[in-house]
């Protein structure tokens, strides 16, 4: 069995905070984040996109980004309004979710854009 290891995450450190699975990893490259859209997009789930201050993103309330892109299949139109809120919210991290309409829930959720100075 392997060695499990803590990651020195705290609260009292903002920027060692980690959001989900893919935050423990290194930023996703933007093919990286168009093979996570494809998979949001190949199962039929709704994308959104959401963002937030870094001091808050640990709670649950984040912004919309707009309404959520209902039946939405286009990979290139989802990348584009994930890169519109980036662009207008610099300061922010930014979440894509992908909404499972039969489970009733999110069916993916990650960070695809971290804030400045977050690793």
């Amino acid at each position: 069995m392997s060695e499990v290891m803590d990651y020195p995450s705290r609260l009292t450190d903002r920027h060692s905070r980690k959001f989900e699975t893919f935050s423990y990893l290194p930023r996703m490259t933007a093919d990286q984040i168009r093979r996570q859209v494809e998979y949001i997009v190949s199962k039929g789930w709704n994308p959104a996109i959401e963002h937030s201050e870094p001091e808050e993103a640990s709670g649950s309330f984040w912004y919309m980004w707009k309404l959520p892109m209902f039946g939405e299949s286009n990979v290139d139109t989802i990348l584009n309004e994930a890169q519109l809120c980036h662009n207008q919210n610099p300061e922010h991290h930014v979440r894509l979710i992908g909404y499972d309409n039969y489970r009733q829930s999110q069916g993916a959720a990650m960070v695809i854009y971290r804030a400045p100075g977050f690793e």
